[in-house]
C-alpha cells in the first residue's frame, strides 16, 4: 500500500495553515495523552483512528488521530505554535472499540495512553510500504527475430499457464539459468509484473464438520453458539477436566462466529502453548493455518499479520497476550485458552493481565468470550459464582479415556539413594512402564543442572554480579547463568574466593541433573529434555513434540513447557520430582498455582486408551494441595482458598496495588519509599505496607524496594493512587512502577 495517499504540497509552508483546525494525535510514546497538531489547508480532515505521519523533535513519527479533550498542563497550546500533519497513511483506521480499549487500559493500569497505543502498533518498519516482488508471465507472443531454442520453448510452455512466477522459479522449472528468463523478458516474450511480497491469508473452510461431540461437549457448544448467534457481550467459563475436549467446543463457537461475513475471531493462549499440535488441530478442522502472533515473529511476519488483521482479510488470529491489541475491524468472538496461566500477566512495560483485559475487549466489541481451563483461576471462579460469567462444566474425558490415578510418595520414608533424586518407588514405576512399551514424563519446574554452586572449602556461593540471585549451572552449555538478567559466565575451575581447585559443588536438582540420573539408571532408553533453554524455536519444539507423540522417545524430562495442552497417546506415567517446590516462598497464590500446575502436569497421562498414573514426590504429603490432588476433591481445596482470601479481603475479595521502587543507589530508593509512605493518604479501609526491600532486592544493577496498598473491593483505587504518587516528593534517579492487581511479589 502507498503511504502517500495525502501529503503536503512541498511548495507551501506547513506552519502557515490559518484555518484553526487542530487535530488530536496520540503517539506510541510514553505520553499521558494526545498532542495537538494543525491540519494543512490542502488536506481533508482525517477520521478518528487514521494513522498519520507527524513531526516530533526533529524526527518523523507515526501516530493515530484520537478523539477526546487534549490539553497540556491544563492549557490549550496556541494554534500558531502547532506543527502540521505531514501525511495520512494509506492504512485502515483503528476501530472505535480499539481506541476505547486503549483509553480503558491506560486508565485502569495507570499507564500513559501512548505506552498502551504502542502495543497496538508494530515497529514503524512494519507500517511502511510493503515490498514488491518481480514476477513473470507469458505475453502469448514469440517476438520475431528471437531464436526459440528447446530450453526457451520449454520455459515459455511453463509460463503459458499465466501463473506469476519469479525468475528463480521459472528457471528452476525449466532447468535453465536466470539469464534465459531475463533474455525472454527483454525480447517481450515474458511480461514483468510487480506484486506484493505479502501473500493474502486463506479463508477458513467452514463446510467441514468437526468431530463427533459428547453430550457434555454438545451442551456447552449449544450454549456458546446461541450467544454468538444473538450477538452482544456474553462471557463464559468453560471448566473442563484435562482431555475433555474444550478445544473442540470453542472451535464450534469460533466457526459459528466466522459464518458471519467479515467476522474475525481471536484465540489467546500462553506463548509456550503456541504449539504445532494446536496449529495442526486447527488446520485439520478448518483447512488453513490461522494467523499467528507472538514474540518469535519477525518484522515481515508482523507487517503481514498486522495489515491482514487491520484490513479484515485475516479472519482467525491465535496469539500470545499482545495479540489482544491487534487492530481487528470486526471482532466477533474471543477465547482465552488456559485462562489461569500466570504468563497472561505482563510484568514489563504496561502491566496488565491479558485475561482480564480480554473481558474488557469483548465488552467493548460487543462479542462473546470463552475463558477455558481445567483449573480456573480463583478470580474467574468467583466471577462465575456471582453470576457474571455463565459456567459450562465438562467432567468427563473425551473418547472414553479416564483421569489418571494419583499417588503420593512420602520422601521421608521412601528417600532416594544419596546423590540421587528419584525415590525407589518412582524408579520401580518407571521400570514397569518402560517394560510395557509405554512412555514416561518427569516434571521438575527448575531449569539447568543445579540452582546453586558453592565451595565446600569456604562456603562461597556464586552469585550474579547484577542481581541478588545465585547463578544457575547449565551443564549442557558449561555455563553459569542468571535467570533474571541473563548474565552468563563459564563454570570456574577454582573457587573465586579461596582459589581451591575442584571444590565447587552443584547443590539441588534441575532438569539437566535429572537427565544425568535417568541416563545412568536407564542407559538404553531414549530420553529428551524440554525446557525454554533446549526448545529455543517453535520448529525445535515441534520436532521434539512429534517424536514424543510418535513414540520415538521413551522418557521426557521437562519444566512447565511440557504441561501446555500436549496430547501424547503413549504416555501413561507422570512423575513429579518435587511436588512441594511451588509451595515455598509465601506467595498469595502459591497454593492455587501449585494445584493448577500439578493438575495440568498430571493431565498429560492416560489421554488415550491406556490408563495413566501420576506419582508426586513430596516431603509434606499431608499438605492441602497434595491431598486435593490425591482425593480428586479440588473443589474443597478451592473453596477453602476462597474462604481464606475472603476472610482477609485478599483478591478477588479485595484489591492490591504494588508500588515498586528501583534505582542504582539504594539510599535514594529507600528515601523515595519513605517519602511515599509519609505522604500516603488516610482513608478508611485503605492500608499501606512498606517500603521494604523486595525479595529480589537487586535486578540488573537496580536496587528494589516494594510497597503494597490494600483496599476494599468496591473502592475506586486508581484516582487515589494517581493523586498520591503524583503529589509525593520525587528523588532523582528513582523509578516508580505501579502494578494494579499484582501477580508477582518478587
Amino acid at each position: 500500500m502507498d503511504q502517500k495517499a495525502f501529503t503536503l504540497d512541498p511548495s507551501r509552508d506547513a506552519s502557515a495553515a490559518i484555518d484553526g483546525v487542530r487535530v488530536k494525535i496520540l503517539l506510541p510514546l510514553p505520553f499521558a495523552g494526545p498532542l495537538d497538531y494543525s491540519l494543512p489547508v490542502n488536506m481533508a480532515k482525517p477520521v478518528a483512528g487514521s494513522l498519520v505521519r507527524v513531526p516530533l523533535s526533529g524526527r518523523k513519527v507515526i501516530g493515530v488521530v484520537w478523539d477526546g479533550k487534549t490539553t497540556e498542563n491544563g492549557k490549550v497550546i496556541a494554534f500558531k505554535k502547532l506543527k502540521a500533519i505531514e501525511a495520512v497513511l494509506d492504512l485502515p483506521p483503528l476501530a472505535k472499540d480499539l481506541r476505547r480499549f486503549v483509553d480503558w487500559v491506560s486508565a485502569y493500569t495507570l499507564s500513559p495512553q501512548g505506552a498502551v497505543l504502542r502495543m497496538c502498533l508494530p515497529s514503524p518498519a512494519a507500517l511502511g510500504d510493503v515490498p514488491v516482488k518481480r514476477y513473470y508471465v507469458s505475453t502469448g507472443t514469440k517476438p520475431s527475430g528471437l531464436r526459440i531454442t528447446p530450453v526457451r520453448e520449454k520455459l515459455l510452455e511453463i509460463a503459458a499457464d499465466a501463473i506469476p512466477r519469479t525468475a528463480t522459479e521459472l528457471a528452476k522449472c525449466a532447468g535453465t539459468s536466470l539469464s534465459v528468463v531475463q533474455a525472454l523478458a527483454k525480447a517481450g516474450a515474458l511480461q514483468v509484473i510487480e506484486l506484493s511480497s505479502d501473500a493474502p491469508f486463506s479463508e477458513p473452510d467452514l463446510s467441514s464438520a468437526g468431530p463427533h461431540l459428547s453430550e457434555e461437549q454438545t451442551r456447552a457448544t449449544n450454549a456458546i453458539c446461541a450467544k454468538v448467534q444473538d450477538g452482544g457481550f456474553a462471557p463464559f467459563l468453560l471448566d473442563g477436566v484435562t482431555g475433555s475436549g474444550k478445544t473442540e467446543v470453542y472451535f464450534e463457537g469460533l466457526a459459528k462466529a466466522l459464518a458471519e461475513k467479515g467476522a474475525q475471531v481471536l484465540v489467546l493462549v500462553p506463548e509456550i502453548a503456541l504449539t504445532s499440535q494446536w496449529l495442526d488441530r486447527f488446520e485439520a478442522r478448518f483447512g488453513v493455518k490461522p494467523v499467528v502472533w507472538h514474540s518469535e515473529i519477525g518484522q515481515a511476519g508482523k507487517r503481514r499479520a498486522w495489515r491482514g488483521v487491520a484490513s479484515g482479510q485475516a479472519r482467525v488470529v491465535v496469539g500470545a497476550r499482545s495479540a489482544l491489541f491487534l487492530p481487528f475491524r470486526n471482532l466477533a468472538f474471543i477465547t482465552v485458552d488456559e485462562e489461569h496461566d500466570p504468563s497472561f500477566k505482563q510484568e514489563e512495560g504496561v502491566l496488565y493481565h491479558a485475561r482480564d483485559m480480554a473481558i474488557v475487549r469483548a465488552k467493548l466489541a460487543k462479542c462473546p468470550i470463552v475463558l477455558a481451563s481445567a483449573t480456573p483461576s480463583l478470580e474467574t471462579l468467583v466471577n462465575a459464582d456471582q453470576g457474571r460469567y455463565e459456567t459450562l462444566l465438562m467432567r468427563q474425558r473425551h473418547g472414553g479415556a479416564v483421569l489418571p490415578a494419583m499417588h503420593a510418595i512420602d520422601m521421608r520414608t521412601h528417600a532416594p539413594e544419596p546423590g540421587t533424586w528419584l525415590s525407589p518407588v518412582l524408579v520401580s514405576e518407571i521400570e514397569k512402564t518402560l517394560a510395557a512399551g509405554e512412555q514416561v514424563m518427569l516434571f521438575l519446574n527448575r531449569r539447568g543442572y543445579a540452582p546453586l554452586t558453592l565451595c565446600r572449602t569456604c562456603g562461597f556461593r556464586i552469585e550474579c554480579p547484577s542481581c541478588s540471585a545465585w547463578l544457575v549451572e547449565h551443564r549442557f552449555r558449561r555455563e553459569l547463568q542468571c535467570h533474571h538478567c541473563g548474565h552468563m559466565e563459564p563454570v570456574p575451575d577454582v573457587c573465586p574466593q579461596c582459589d581451591t581447585k575442584d571444590a565447587l559443588v552443584a547443590c539441588g536438582p534441575g532438569v539437566e541433573r535429572m537427565f544425568e540420573e535417568v541416563r545412568q539408571r536407564f542407559p538404553n532408553v531414549r530420553v529428551s529434555v524440554m525446557t525454554s533453554d533446549t526448545m529455543t524455536t517453535s520448529l525445535e519444539t515441534a520436532r521434539v513434540v512429534g517424536e514424543i507423540a510418535s513414540g520415538q522417545l521413551d522418557i521426557v524430562i521437562g519444566t512447565q513447557i511440557v504441561t501446555k495442552g500436549y496430547h501424547f497417546p503413549g504416555l501413561t506415567l507422570v512423575g513429579v520430582v518435587d511436588a512441594d517446590l511451588g509451595l515455598r516462598g509465601g506467595d498469595l497464590r502459591a497454593g492455587e498455582r501449585t494445584y493448577q500446575q500439578l493438575v495440568q502436569t498430571a493431565g498429560r497421562a492416560g489421554r488415550a486408551d491406556k490408563p495413566g498414573r501420576v506419582y508426586l514426590q513430596s516431603y509434606e504429603p499431608e499438605h492441602p494441595v497434595v491431598r486435593a490432588l490425591l482425593t480428586g476433591d479440588g473443589e474443597a481445596f478451592l473453596s477453602a482458598e476462597k474462604c481464606s482470601r475472603e476472610q482477609y479481603s485478599m483478591p478477588p475479595f479485595g484489591k492490591l496495588v504494588a508500588v515498586i521502587l528501583s534505582g542504582p543507589d539504594m539510599a535514594d530508593v529507600m528515601q523515595q519509599g519513605r517519602a511515599l509512605a509519609a505522604s500516603a493518604p488516610i482513608i478508611e479501609g485503605l492500608h499501606f505496607v512498606g517500603p521494604a526491600p523486595a525479595p529480589m532486592a537487586r535486578v540488573r544493577g537496580q536496587h528494589r524496594f516494594r510497597m503494597l496498598v490494600h483496599a476494599p473491593k468496591d473502592m475506586k483505587i486508581q484516582p487515589v493512587i494517581r493523586s498520591w504518587v503524583s503529589k509525593a516528593p520525587k528523588i532523582g534517579g528513582v523509578r516508580i512502577k505501579i502494578d494494579i492487581d499484582p501477580y508477582s511479589f518478587m
